[in-house]
């Protein structure tokens, strides 16, 4: 785990600015293909550009639908995960609807991501619940949803909320999982000593926009 290779595959290589520009995505491309990271994790608007970028490398090309607050109608969110997959994305980070679980309209949720899910078939699914928002028992009921909508992931959070991924949630989900999904922790990792506890404690995934640092800092 500790090797270079090792910590490399596990991460989304992000940068989702809102003044992104052509050239960063040209970098963060050029970056994940030398580091040998798992995906590049961009906005919509750049996801043609970064499969154009990654051609004929083995990076990925994740894509986010309802960022970063959730709150589109279901059609907008549709419409926004078809596009991304035609347009080249092999992987989705979609925020759930976070006010209507708040509200407890748990089935709205679950039913909302289904339907994405379900229209989007050859795509990676990471479901956004933005646990900076949650209660210990809310995180146990996102856990119950995200494994019954059908997504490959749970992720923890979009770095837009006041805190990002928390050892203790990564160690709940892994014990009350039992291998039904995967882990993805995403907000405020910045150094390797983080990712490596991240791992440990039981993420699948690291995304971050401080990859660098984290593989500089091994």
């Amino acid at each position: 785990m500790d090797s270079f290779l090792d910590i490399s595959k596990y991460i989304d290589h992000s940068n989702l600015k809102p003044y992104a520009t052509f050239e960063d995505i040209e970098i963060l491309c050029k970056e994940a293909v030398h580091y040998r990271f798992h995906s590049v994790c961009v906005n919509p608007f750049y996801v043609k550009y970064a499969k154009t970028m990654l051609n004929g490398s083995n990076v990925k090309v994740c894509s986010v639908v309802g960022f970063p607050l959730g709150a589109n109608t279901p059609k907008t969110k549709l419409v926004e995960a078809s596009t991304a997959i035609n347009d080249g994305a092999d992987e989705l980070d979609i925020v759930w609807n976070i006010g209507a679980f708040k509200s407890g309209d748990y089935s709205f949720v679950e039913n909302e991501l289904k339907t994405i899910i379900s229209y989007t078939k050859d795509a990676v699914h990471k479901i956004i619940v933005e646990t900076a928002y949650l209660s210990e028992e809310e995180k146990r009921i996102a856990l119950d949803i995200v494994i019954n909508a059908g997504a490959e992931f749970i992720k923890t959070s979009t770095s837009f909320a006041p805190s990002g991924a928390k050892i203790e949630d990564i160690k709940l989900w892994k014990k009350i999982a039992d291998g039904k999904i995967k882990i993805k922790a995403a907000g405020g990792i910045r150094d390797y000593k983080t990712a490596v506890e991240m791992i440990k404690a039981g993420a699948d995934r690291i995304g971050s926009s401080h990859s660098i640092d984290i593989i500089k800092g091994r």
